[in-house]
């Protein structure tokens, strides 16, 4: 059936409304080209300078992702929202929002710094298998979303690739003890303490502090003087100054000196630096029992433990 004369005026009349909405899209679309071209208008650009880990313990592993931005247009660009996401083998890690960045200086270019979090505890408890001492690859992605006069929001996608490890403690174990000087009044000696790297990783061993008990008595502390490398899943032997006094230390030492043995214990912190930075890694070490002896045919008298 044919339209009647109101169906096709009013036909007539969403053609002329399309054709003229058509139009001003047109007009509005050539107005901000030729705006674009007159003022120079333009999406910024940017690239992911470097990545570095700020801070790395057994708990977290801190980033710093910087982003070089470049602002070719005469007027600043609000930086609105920065999303960013670090993922493994496809996986998440961790994700957020930065909003209100700042803002992008007018014909320049500047490095916008996004500050990362990785927690070791939520990575393990949801990846079973990333496991401590292991190097971890990750990929992290962020989106800048700026707002350029004429274009509106637009977002600069960047993103790079690199290695995080997940640190493990150090394994240590206290060897034996060498005299070389034993009184009461003041006693020298040497503590020789083995370190194992369960690490994927190379340490340097830089610095070393500790504390030593026979029994429940504190016999005395001190630091490493000498530094020392300990390659990737290997172990070291480091060696630890340590002077006391014997006669203001009860029981255990005399137990020692006897021959009859006590325990021990050990703990401190080991600072360390790493292909991947330098970390403060604490340590510990309980039980065994001491004994007192010559080492060979020297002279020196040693503690050893088992």
């Amino acid at each position: 059936m044919a339209p009647n004369k109101e169906q096709q005026a009013d036909t007539d009349q969403d053609n002329h409304n399309g054709k003229f909405l058509h139009r001003v899209k047109h007009f509005i679309h050539d107005i901000g080209e030729k705006l674009e071209e007159a003022v120079g208008f333009g999406k910024p650009t940017a690239t992911v300078s470097t990545i570095h880990i700020t801070s790395i313990n057994l708990k977290q592993a801190e980033l710093q992702v910087d982003i070089l931005v470049t602002n070719q247009n005469p007027i600043p660009i609000p930086l609105v929202d920065i999303n960013y996401l670090i993922e493994t083998r496809g996986r998440k890690l961790a994700s957020g929002l930065i909003p209100d960045a700042g803002t992008i200086h007018a014909r320049g270019s500047e490095t916008i710094k996004v500050p990362l979090t990785l927690i070791y505890e939520d990575i393990k408890s949801t990846y079973n298998d990333i496991e401590p001492g292991s190097v971890m690859p990750y990929r992290v992605m962020v989106e800048l979303i700026v707002d350029v006069p004429v274009i509106g929001k637009v977002m600069v996608p960047v993103e790079k690739a690199g290695e995080v490890p997940v640190p493990y403690r150090p394994e240590v174990s206290l060897e034996k003890v060498k005299f070389q000087k034993f009184s009461l009044e003041e006693t020298r000696s040497v503590l020789h303490l083995r370190l194992e790297n369960k690490n994927e990783f190379e340490l340097g061993v830089r610095e070393l502090e500790y504390e030593v008990w026979l029994g429940e008595v504190r016999i005395g502390g001190a630091r490493m003087e000498k530094a020392a490398e300990i390659g990737k899943k290997g172990s070291g032997v480091v060696e630890l100054p340590m002077s006391f006094r014997p006669k203001d230390l009860g029981s255990a030492v005399w137990e020692m000196m006897r021959g009859r043995g006590t325990g021990y214990s050990i703990k401190g912190c080991v600072d360390v630096d790493s292909p991947f930075g330098a970390m403060k890694l604490p340590f510990s070490r309980e039980g065994g029992r001491t004994k007192l002896q010559k080492e060979g045919d020297k002279d020196e008298v040693c503690v050893n433990l088992c």
